[in-house]
């Protein structure tokens, strides 16, 4: 099954935001190319918010790019066989956190488009959540202005609504 294929069986068993999940399967539907940066009508990106429940804090990165802290994540590389290891790529490289790393059963916790500087015009992100082991050491990449362990109330405070609801959704999923 290709990246592509993956994709779209995600896409249509994620039960949420049927707006919005609609919109990114038209999307791929349109663009078969839609999986990877060169696509300039946009496509999608995979993250994870990796969270460590023992210390109830969460791990974000201070994208270099946007001066905004953010969970891990980026774009598909065509080594990625699904849309959960280009996720979990993405949270071992930013994160620096090189095993043990987890997604949290499920699937997706949620999608979050946003526009982004030409020549391309959208991010498609499908989020997911990865745990932490316990105490987990991270490590800044060279991708990252800054990365740091925020507890789950600090975090309204210094990133965006995506985020924030993004941190919402794994907490409600973990119980």
């Amino acid at each position: 099954m290709s990246l592509y294929d993956d994709a779209v069986l995600v896409l249509k068993e994620y039960e949420d935001q049927p707006e919005l999940r609609e919109v990114y399967l038209e999307h791929l539907a349109a663009h078969p190319d839609g999986m990877y940066k060169p696509c300039e009508a946009g496509h999608l990106t995979s993250s994870a918010l990796v969270i460590d429940p023992s210390r109830g804090q969460v791990l974000l990165t201070l994208h270099k790019k946007l001066g905004m802290w953010l969970q891990m994540g980026g774009h598909c590389e065509p080594g990625d066989p699904t849309l959960e290891a280009a996720a979990l790529r993405e949270a071992r490289e930013e994160s620096g956190i090189a095993t043990g790393l987890t997604l949290l059963p499920g699937g997706p916790v949620r999608l979050d488009r946003h526009p982004i500087p030409a020549p391309c015009h959208w991010h498609l992100d499908v989020q997911y959540a990865a745990l932490a082991p316990a105490g987990a050491a991270a490590e800044i990449s060279d991708e990252s202005l800054d990365l740091r362990w925020f507890g789950y109330d600090e975090v309204a405070g210094v990133a965006d609504t995506s985020v924030v609801r993004l941190l919402e959704g794994t907490l409600a999923r973990l119980g």
